[in-house]
């Protein structure tokens, strides 16, 4: 089910960043789970909408796509580990929240791991394609982990030392006075990114930074029945950050219109025009689909709007595949020769 993020914090869809904050910092403090009276479900829930609606990037996220771009699981494919959309998790509560508000526990003391950017890309598909799915090439020139030295930062055989920024903890802590008075927050400490140690010599190449700009070619298997506007999410195939964990592939599907079908869920719709006479006396039609032409019988007497199913014809499912349902139109002739008009005279066919 779809979240309202901005209800959760009770404010507009327009709201500001500021808005947005402090009725978040109202909200953190009125249901800490370290409080008395606290609600740690209620608590998780404002902080899942802060963490996006804080964020300009994952706020546009949000208006386009939903929370749906945020919630783990979803429309899983084809073993490639993809879903619908999706967020790799939230900041530890405790390291958010426990320094700011005085509460302890251990969570305050959680470090944490960076996460490379995301990064979007679009797919063209026909009708046809986005009816059986199928895998499709998507090449990308993106920060990889490098390949000298697996991402550490280091020369291959170097030794490690304690980080003297951060004295091994990985983190470092800022603190700034505010409206509710001094708040400590941590952040991965920039010069290990979070490791607590650093190598006594920076790889050649990529100079300690541990990443590399690459390019890379992906396989991605799109499944049948997707549709416009679908989103699809590649885990850890995004960008790639030191010490931390890659970011997430998003693929958004694109579909051409096909003006001989029409799809709802599994099953597709299409029309068939025959003539007057075909109505009348019955006949064999060929009818499009997207498997080819078949014959389709077409019984004496028959209406426009009568609806045929041709069965196995509609979008691949899992336990086989959906239907086709034909519409008949019929058309009446809007010119008679001489003759003809004489015959239909005498036939005088009336409702």
């Amino acid at each position: 089910m779809s979240k309202d993020y901005y209800q959760m914090l009770g404010v507009p869809r327009g709201a500001s960043a500021e808005e947005i904050k402090k009725a978040f910092h109202k909200l953190a403090h009125q249901h800490h789970p370290d409080k008395a009276g606290g609600n740690e479900e209620k608590f998780k829930e404002i902080n899942e909408a802060y963490q996006v609606l804080s964020d300009p990037q994952k706020r546009a996220q949000y208006d386009q796509f939903g929370s749906a771009a945020f919630e783990q699981g979803g429309f899983q494919g084809g073993g490639q580990g993809f879903d619908f959309s999706g967020f790799n998790g939230f900041e530890d509560l405790g390291d958010v929240f426990g320094d700011m508000f005085g509460f302890g526990g251990t969570r305050s003391r959680r470090s944490h791991r960076a996460r490379g950017a995301d990064i979007q890309v679009d797919i063209d598909m026909t009708f046809k394609e986005a009816v059986f799915g199928g895998e499709r090439e998507i090449t990308l020139t993106k920060f990889s982990s490098c390949h000298r030295c697996g991402g550490n930062g280091g020369e291959p055989g170097a030794s490690v030392k304690t980080c003297e920024t951060c004295d091994g903890s990985g983190v470092v802590i800022t603190a700034q006075r505010t409206i509710l008075g001094m708040v400590q927050s941590k952040r991965a400490c920039p010069s290990c990114q979070g490791q607590g140690q650093t190598p006594s010599k920076n790889c050649m190449t990529c100079q300690g930074e541990g990443i590399e700009k690459q390019r890379k070619t992906l396989v991605v298997t799109i499944p049948p029945g997707v549709e416009e506007g679908n989103v699809l999410r590649l885990r850890a195939e995004g960008e790639a950050v030191k010490g931390g964990n890659p970011g997430d592939l998003f693929i958004r599907i694109h579909v051409r219109s096909d003006k001989r079908f029409h799809k709802e869920g599994s099953t597709l719709y299409t029309k068939k025009i025959i003539g007057f006479t075909q109505a009348a006396l019955g006949d064999k039609v060929d009818v499009e689909t997207v498997d080819g032409v078949v014959e389709l019988m077409i019984p004496a007497g028959t209406q426009t709007g009568a609806q045929f199913r041709l069965r196995g014809k509609g979008v691949p499912i899992r336990s086989g595949r959906g239907d086709q349902i034909v519409e008949i139109e019929v058309v009446t002739p809007k010119k008679l020769s001489k003759e003809q008009k004489q015959l239909l005279e005498k036939l005088d066919l009336r409702g």
